[in-house]
């Protein structure tokens, strides 16, 4: 084979794997990722007998080329410290989100439609909400959102530091993500459980402070975390819902391989959704408790809820977050 054949026959491949390349080191379509090791080699092989044969030196730079961009593609550091957690919320979450964007709305349903109808029951039958909550949880509501309740003296009394505080929140969001996630194994009923029990009580609570206690207390209390706290339950909802739906109607697949596709298919929800109902604890035990003025809560509270609904419907529709 001469110089001229061996371009003809190979020339076609060689600009495929430099599209290939070219758009996997953009994050444009990875699904020719799994090819390249293969193809690389192929390279390698058409480099040294380039060489060999004395092919000329416009063949071989050529070649030289593809091998050197080839083996930095497959053999590419990570990149700087957090370039993978960037990757994850700038593109991986969001995508996620709107990939399961039904699972929102079921979940989301699931929670706020109790939320709401506990609240109303409050001006009409308090008798729901006070069998609910019970003498104890009402005492502990009235002490921290009472008419004369002074709501940072009462959490300085009962938690200390704000890293106690923090502390405290954490394993309540953290033991409620478990719950959320982990009840998706019992086809979903354990997450459904959990999402309208939560919308019950936190109904409830709201409920109960609008009858008995002063509510802008409470508003101001929450604001700032409300966003991140409410909508991280409801997505990690949706990752146990995707497990559940995966035991109910598998498909093609086995139950346990169902499960494992599902498994995978919702960890970022997972992931992402502890991420804020961690990051709601940082900020109820770090700046909710502040004696910072009700408007600067309540504006900081609606830029987050606004934020957020850019993020899940904007960032990560291509590259990292345009």
């Amino acid at each position: 084979m001469n110089r001229q054949e061996f371009e003809q026959k190979n020339s076609a491949e060689w600009q495929t794997f430099e599209v290939e390349l070219k758009s996997v080191d953009k994050n444009e379509d990875l699904s020719s990722a799994a090819s390249i090791p293969s193809k690389f080699r192929k390279i390698c092989y058409d480099l040294s007998l380039a060489q060999y044969r004395m092919f000329g030196a416009r063949i071989c730079d050529r070649l030289n080329t593809l091998a050197i961009q080839g083996y930095r593609s497959i053999h590419r550091s990570k990149g700087a410290f957090g370039e993978g957690f960037l990757i994850f919320f700038l593109r991986t979450f969001p995508q996620a989100f709107r990939r399961d964007w039904k699972l929102f709305v079921v979940s989301s349903f699931i929670f706020w439609v109790p939320f709401f109808l506990m609240w109303w029951s409050a001006h009409r039958e308090i008798a729901w909400i006070q069998s609910l909550l019970g003498p104890e949880s009402m005492n502990s509501l009235e002490g921290m959102y009472g008419k004369n309740a002074n709501t940072v003296e009462h959490l300085r009394q009962e938690h200390g530091s704000n890293f106690e505080m923090f502390a405290h929140y954490i394993q309540n969001n953290v033991g409620i993500d478990f719950q959320l996630y982990g009840g998706g194994i019992l086809f979903g009923l354990g997450t459904i459980f959990y999402l309208f029990f939560n919308g019950l009580h936190i109904g409830a609570t709201v409920g109960y402070i609008d009858y008995a206690g002063d509510p802008e207390k409470l508003w101001r209390f929450v604001a700032g975390h409300s966003s991140f706290e409410l909508l991280g339950m409801i997505v990690v909802g949706m990752a146990g819902l995707r497990l559940g739906f995966s035991l109910l109607a598998p498909g093609n697949y086995p139950r346990g391989k169902a499960l494992a596709r599902a498994g995978r298919r919702s960890l970022p929800l997972l992931l992402g959704g502890a991420s804020m109902t961690t990051f709601a604890a940082v900020i109820e035990g770090f700046w909710s408790a502040q004696p910072i003025t009700a408007s600067t809560k309540y504006f900081v509270g609606i830029i987050f809820w606004v934020l957020h609904l850019l993020y899940f419907t904007v960032v990560g529709r291509r590259g990292y977050g345009a």
